[in-house]
């Protein structure tokens, strides 16, 4: 057994700073989080169950089974937009009937359900996890269609989501629709496209063009029931596969369908005797620096995380600035690249690249945990190759093909953001701690460098510098840069699935890794050209 040692003083002044930042930043968390929950606010919530329908969140309580764990995603989508905090829809992934599926549910108490540009790009998200992760799909459907002042930024992407519906389909995998109100306009085509349909009576409506629109178009009189009705679509179109009495009711035939799928996944299921780490979940509050300048150990974090606390380290002498290595986590074998002081260089590399394609080989998954300030920099790491290295690190993450789990730390800054399997590297997930920070560069570097380059072309055509304009330009910078760089600013953007709290990472990596066992899981047999 190769147990990891912790150095972790939980009765010292850095440790109890470290993490009263880290509950600092949580509470804030909290309060963004809170404004996803609370959906349209009180008066639109109290309104809608006045009319007997459940939210959106009781309705995926209905549906998964009992007690069984639901991993929301993307719960800050359109932070700091002009749009809702959760962008008017709920996703994640759950459990219902014993097998585990991408849930989507339309929040009806936000603007009727309606979708904007985050919305789309929310559920495009949640179809691309089904997808890659052979999950099926349950859309929980109540919307008024597109958010017509947005439509603009919806209409020429939206058509992805039906493209996405049938490729769904086509790909084997399970899609299900359950119509609790409005599915108008672009909206019909999702219980349309679906493989399985669930429509409750008198309140689904689901119809290309609502009576107002047909009464401009044709001059025809018709009311809703007639034109799309749950009755209506279960006798004469033929759209409707089921039709429930009520919300529970139309949960219950879901779950049912689910039953009928016999789905079968392609990898093992969580080991649930799998041995916990040796150390506390509750100390990962204290290990990240409330100044990321300020380097920290990641095998601290490890040794919370990995079952039984045993990691073997692979080249632990090489490349010390990169730690990498074996280990299981809930009974799947991993493998983990976590980032110790920061700086990747060249030797870190080439120990990534080359530990990439051992897991590749073996077809085991790749955990990145992310605390990088980029590749090093300088004449000397120039001229020893630093670019070549970087890029074989970035090749080898490119082409690898077994599933990539990120978790952001602290740092991921620059080209490191990429080499450690950044968001544009499509990672099966990726989520960030609220210690996280991610930018081009750190904001004093960035706003240095913008003084050096205004510095010189001052120098150049021989006028005096301002060095008053300098000071307030570069903090304007630092503090542009800074906002910018927040968990919560990028998680608004979907550039994660969510920010966590350091507490559930082992629980969170856990869900991630049985729904990417859900299909296979293979590495990749050839690369690219390596630079050497």
């Amino acid at each position: 057994m190769t147990i990891l040692a912790t150095r972790l003083d939980t009765g010292g002044d850095e440790y109890a700073d470290h993490r009263a930042v880290m509950l600092e930043k949580l509470d804030a968390l909290a309060v963004e989080h809170a404004k996803a929950l609370a959906g349209g606010g009180p008066r639109y919530v109290d309104r809608h169950r006045a009319r007997g329908k459940l939210t959106a969140r009781e309705r995926i309580e209905l549906l998964v089974d009992q007690d069984s764990p639901f991993l929301e995603l993307s719960p800050l989508a359109a932070w700091g937009s002009d749009h809702p905090v959760g962008a008017s829809l709920v996703t994640g992934i759950g459990v219902i009937e014993g097998t585990e599926c991408v849930i989507t549910a339309n929040d009806p108490t936000v603007r009727g359900g309606s979708s904007n540009p985050w919305t789309l790009r929310k559920a495009l998200r949640a179809n691309e996890i089904a997808l890659h992760n052979r999950l099926p799909l349950v859309n929980l459907v109540e919307s008024g269609g597109a958010d017509l002042p947005s439509q603009k930024e919806i209409f020429i992407p939206g058509g992805a989501l039906f493209r996405d519906l049938t490729r769904l389909s086509a790909a084997g995998i399970p899609t299900i629709a359950v119509v609790f109100g409005n599915s108008t306009a672009g909206g019909a085509y999702v219980p349309g496209m679906s493989d399985h349909t669930v429509l409750v009576r008198e309140r689904a409506k689901v119809f290309l063009g609502g009576p107002p629109l047909v009464k401009m178009a044709t001059g025809e009189e018709a009311d809703e029931e007639r034109l799309g009705g749950a009755d209506m679509h279960a006798r004469t179109s033929g759209l409707a596969d089921h039709v429930a009495e009520d919300e529970p009711d139309a949960c219950r035939i879901a779950r049912r369908i689910v039953h009928r799928l016999h789905w079968r996944r392609e990898g093992p299921r969580p080991d649930i005797a799998a041995a916990p780490p040796k150390y506390d979940e509750e100390e990962l509050l204290g290990i990240v620096p409330g100044d990321l300048r300020v380097p920290f150990d990641p095998r601290e974090v490890i040794a919370r995380l990995v079952d039984g606390s045993d990691f073997d380290e692979f080249k632990p002498l090489y490349g010390p600035s990169l730690a990498t290595g074996w280990a299981t986590l809930h009974g799947y074998p991993v493998g983990i690249l976590a980032n110790a002081q920061g700086v990747l260089f060249s030797a870190e590399s080439q120990k990534a690249a080359q530990f990439i394609q051992l897991a590749n080989q073996r077809d085991i998954p790749l955990v990145f945990l992310h605390n990088t300030t980029g590749y090093m920099v300088g004449e000397s790491y120039e001229q020893g190759g630093i670019i070549k290295h970087g890029a074989m690190m970035i090749n080898a993450v490119s082409n690898s093909r077994v599933p990539h789990l990120s978790v952001l730390m602290g740092a991921s800054y620059g080209a490191g953001h990429y080499g450690m399997c950044g968001r544009a590297y499509e990672p099966r997930f990726l989520f960030a701690w609220p210690s996280a920070k991610s930018a081009v560069m750190g904001p004093q570097q960035l706003a240095g460098v913008l003084s050096i380059v205004a510095r010189q072309s001052a120098a150049a055509k021989g006028t005096p510098y301002d060095e008053d304009a300098d000071a307030a330009i570069r903090a304007m910078v630092e503090q542009q840069i800074e906002a910018e760089s927040l968990p919560a600013f990028l998680s608004g953007r979907l550039y994660d699935d969510g920010v966590i709290d350091p507490r559930d990472t082992r629980t969170v990596l856990g869900m991630c890794l049985s729904a990417v066992h859900s299909g296979p899981v293979e590495g990749a047999r050839g690369y690219g050209v390596f630079r050497m």
